[in-house]
């Protein structure tokens, strides 16, 4: 209960609240007085006059102050346009809520890029899959001149924004079923059950609802030396998360002889979980800010993902 108030009026006698009683022609106002440039004549306003002048100038001055912030949010800094290759820039409107609103907002970081940029530069040319298509990646794939890149991304919008000029590099249009709400109990589902098992492979374990099985053909014919999972969204429940990317990624990794698998976004939970259930802690070789990389050899007919933990298939 809010504390009660004691009754200023009990302490204080009535007769000295009493306003003094003077006649309405006794009463006077303060005056402020101004003198002209020569002196010579001064004028005298009253607070009833001054008052209006005084509410003008401040309401003005907040006018002002309002229209000052307007256009300073507004404004968008042209280091944005130039950063990208006029093929990448995006309009500044037009695209939906879904769409993510500026081309920093998904870019992995320097430091995230460096370390990328180098594991890519030791394996090239190498066979570079990505999921999810960023304007970083397109500059990763001319890293890896001579090799194969393919781009998996299920935003029509990037798809048609994003151009490469290689016969080295091909984009794909590709569809996730399950939003991100749905990770843990598609993860639960997952342990003990055998057609999720790393040597059930990926066109073959239609029972698994987290493998991909209706990739592109030549998804599953290379041996991909680096995995970049950075796609789809994942960047709430109702959007296409990213728990098939990891684990379809952790399968093709164990079909080849040694593949790198990237994560990008590991400070979020869906990217952290399915990480260690899939890709394993003891297989992290490196990481940089919210970027993680697992190196997995072949290990295609191991009936587990992890030697001590997480899935275990029962015979």
């Amino acid at each position: 209960m809010p504390p009660e108030l004691v009754d200023c009026h009990s302490l204080v006698p009535s007769e000295s609240l009493s306003p003094p009683s003077i006649s309405p022609s006794q009463q006077s106002y303060p005056s402020v007085s101004f003198r002209n440039s020569r002196g010579s004549k001064s004028m005298s306003f009253t607070r009833n006059k001054i008052l209006p002048v005084l509410v003008l100038i401040l309401s003005s001055l907040s006018i002002l102050r309002l229209v000052r912030i307007a256009l300073t949010t507004s404004y968008t800094s042209p280091l944005l346009a130039i950063a990208l290759p006029p093929k990448l820039q995006r309009p500044l409107s037009g695209f939906s809520e879904n769409h993510r609103t500026s081309a920093n907002e998904a870019a992995i970081s320097e430091t995230e890029f460096k370390l990328l940029s180098n594991l890519i530069g030791e394996k090239a040319p190498c066979n570079l899959l990505f999921f999810g298509i960023e304007p970083q990646y397109l500059n990763l794939s001319a890293v890896n001149d001579g090799g194969k890149n393919v781009f998996l991304e299920d935003d029509p919008y990037k798809l048609s924004t994003f151009r490469v000029d290689s016969n080295h590099t091909r984009m794909y249009k590709i569809d996730y079923k399950f939003h991100a709400e749905k990770a843990y109990k598609l993860l639960k589902q997952a342990r003990g059950n055998k057609s999720c098992a790393p040597d059930s492979g990926l066109r073959n374990s239609s029972k698994c609802k987290l493998a991909l099985t209706d990739l592109p053909k030549e998804v599953y014919e290379v041996k991909w030396d680096v995995v970049v999972v950075d796609g789809p969204r994942g960047d709430s429940p109702h959007a296409p998360g990213r728990m098939a990317t990891i684990y379809s990624a952790a399968i093709m990794a164990r079909e080849g002889n040694t593949t790198d698998v990237v994560v990008h976004d590991t400070d979020r939970m869906i990217e952290r979980w399915y990480s260690w259930e899939f890709l394993c802690d003891e297989n992290l070789i490196s990481s940089k800010g919210k970027l993680w990389i697992f190196r997995i050899r072949n290990e295609k007919n191991s009936s587990r993902f992890c030697p001590d933990k997480r899935i275990v298939v029962q015979r």
